[in-house]
């Protein structure tokens, strides 16, 4: 569910036609995206925009239930910022990948960090 302003179109459309489980990922720039997902690339350069500015947007801009990331990130920055107040789980790469699929869109950020990539799932305001 949406709660605040985005800028790019293609993310504005994504979060408000979330509803209540559905979920949206946040990936590097080398997540293989599965033919017929909706990718949202934002990549402009490798590092930008990074997957924390992404992350803070997305997660201020949407009512986050829980969050879904690959067990095999071991960046102390990435995991800094995933320990936060919303419930998590963690996942084989393997097993995150299979998430791609059924995801509402995939956001491919420029990001070059290994397995920076995150399944955040839509809440309810109420």
């Amino acid at each position: 569910m949406y709660r605040s302003v985005v800028l790019n179109s293609e993310i504005s459309k994504a979060l408000s036609e979330m509803g209540h489980g559905d979920y949206i990922i946040i990936g590097d720039c080398g997540l293989p995206i599965p033919e017929g997902t909706k990718r949202i690339d934002i990549a402009l350069k490798p590092g930008t925009p990074s997957f924390k500015e992404t992350y803070e947007l997305i997660t201020a801009s949407m009512y986050v239930e829980k969050k879904i990331y690959a067990k095999e990130a071991t960046d102390a920055g990435l995991l800094s910022l995933l320990d936060d107040e919303v419930p998590s789980e963690t996942v084989s790469h393997e097993n995150f990948k299979v998430l791609l699929s059924n995801a509402k869109a995939v956001i491919r950020t420029g990001e070059t960090t290994p397995y920076a990539n995150v399944a955040l799932y839509s809440n309810v305001f109420f």
